[in-house]
């Protein structure tokens, strides 16, 4: 069993700082920014997300906490959208650490924040998930989450590379 838990003020600046990491790396592995940019643009998106850090109006983030041994074994973050009529809800993060991922984590974790969503009066809860992150599609389709866009890219080699032989 897990439970989702508000995350703490001790707890968020570690979390806010990983997510700047991470996010500005999966950036760059899909092919949308520079390294070199790369962490300063997402430090940017990250803090326009959370102006107020936890006191951000509308931001629920949470560790995923499981009951029976009490370890923290991941986070996951949902927005509300209050502009749309009824509300809708977007998935930011979910992240389950290393040493407890393949293990259910994230499916019931998922499964207890749609619950969170519903209580919020939350009509439709969406998320991101980059292309090369396989194993979070798969999780989310599993669950019933529909493909809504498709973005494409095809990289050609720079003038002066060596093309393969035809």
């Amino acid at each position: 069993m897990i439970d989702l838990v508000p995350m703490s003020p001790a707890e968020y600046d570690p979390y806010f700082e990983r997510l700047v990491v991470e996010f500005a790396a999966e950036k760059v592995q899909s092919g949308n920014w520079t390294s070199e940019e790369s962490v300063r643009r997402s430090r940017e998106d990250c803090q326009a997300l959370l102006p107020k850090g936890l006191d951000t109006p509308g931001q629920h983030l949470y560790r995923i906490l499981d009951t029976h041994t009490g370890e923290r074994v991941g986070v996951v973050w949902l927005a509300e959208d209050g502009r749309k009529s009824p509300p809708v809800g977007f998935i930011y993060d979910l992240e389950v650490e290393a040493p407890y991922r393949r293990r259910g984590y994230a499916t019931r974790a998922m499964l207890a924040l749609e619950g969170k969503a519903r209580e919020l009066g939350l009509s439709t809860v969406s998320l991101h998930v980059f292309g090369f992150n396989h194993g979070a599609r798969a999780l989310y389709e599993k669950l019933g989450y529909e493909i809504t866009n498709i973005n494409m890219s095809k990289s050609f080699k720079k003038a002066g590379d060596r093309q393969p032989d035809a």
